[in-house]
């Protein structure tokens, strides 16, 4: 007679399985889903490099000589105050890629979109600094060259002092640009971890609920093993010679068989 049991990934009754289908996520839509990720990420990037541009409030210079201009202030904080509003664009925006791509594409499709979320979130960094770094740079050098001496100019950002606008950051400004990654990973991630654990919850729940007697071993009646401490309802009895037909069991020698009535 065949035994069947129930487990807790086994088909449900009545549920015919679907032929020629597969759970795997598809190649072509983790591919599909990380592209988006990054071009979404370069995108958001140059629009936060203008807002950072527009908030960031920008140090006082003025003009000593041609092509030369001197901090009216050298005690301002417009430098640490522009630092600090790059660092907080980079936080928001960093959070808006990781939630968006953690609902696009992480939670479906795993490790490449998210490994896209890191990737788009460095370049936009990157791209923010580059166009807050540059916005109104080409007028401020034609200011300082053509203004006669004692003309006060609103100087360009720069970032973590990087008067130069340099192509890529300094060292000095790594942990500024860090913002964007570090806040894009943690919120993927974490959203990632938490959905982990509340399947994990609910599947211990499930079988909590659905299999009681699962990992008591298998025995007679249900959920009930031979195992020390699961014989219940059982009980030892004199074996009595010859009483098994063979005489293999001595007297005296015990069973395990069920309780006399």
């Amino acid at each position: 007679m065949p035994v069947t049991s129930d487990y807790p990934f086994s088909q449900p009754a009545g549920v015919a399985p679907s032929a020629g289908k597969s759970d795997r996520p598809s190649v072509g839509g983790s591919l599909l889903g990380s592209a988006a990720i990054v071009l979404g990420s370069v995108l958001l990037g140059l629009a936060a490099g203008l807002i950072w541009a527009q908030l960031a409030p920008r140090a006082i210079y003025v003009v000593v000589g041609r092509g030369s201009a001197d901090v009216v202030n050298p005690e301002t904080a417009a430098f640490i105050a522009g630092d600090a509003a790059f660092c907080v664009v980079g936080i928001i925006g960093g959070l808006i890629i990781g939630i968006a791509g953690y609902l696009l594409a992480v939670r479906r499709y795993g490790p490449a979109p998210m490994a896209a979320v890191l990737a788009g979130s460095v370049l936009a960094a990157g791209l923010a600094r580059w166009v807050g770094e540059h916005h109104g740079l080409t007028a401020f050098n034609h200011q300082l060259l053509t203004s006669p001496a004692g003309t006060h100019l609103q100087a360009p950002l720069g970032l973590a002092g990087d008067a130069a606008a340099a192509p890529g950051p300094t060292s000095a400004s790594f942990p500024a640009v860090a913002s964007w990654p570090l806040a894009a990973c943690l919120v993927a991630g974490g959203l990632t971890l938490m959905v982990v654990l509340r399947e994990r919850s609910q599947a211990q729940a499930y079988a909590q609920v659905s299999y009681p007697g699962a990992g008591r071993g298998r025995g007679p009646g249900p959920g009930r093993g031979l195992g020390p401490g699961h014989a219940e309802g059982w009980q030892r009895w004199p074996q009595q010679p010859g009483s098994d037909g063979a005489g293999s069991r001595q007297p005296g020698q015990d069973h395990l068989g069920p309780p006399s009535a």
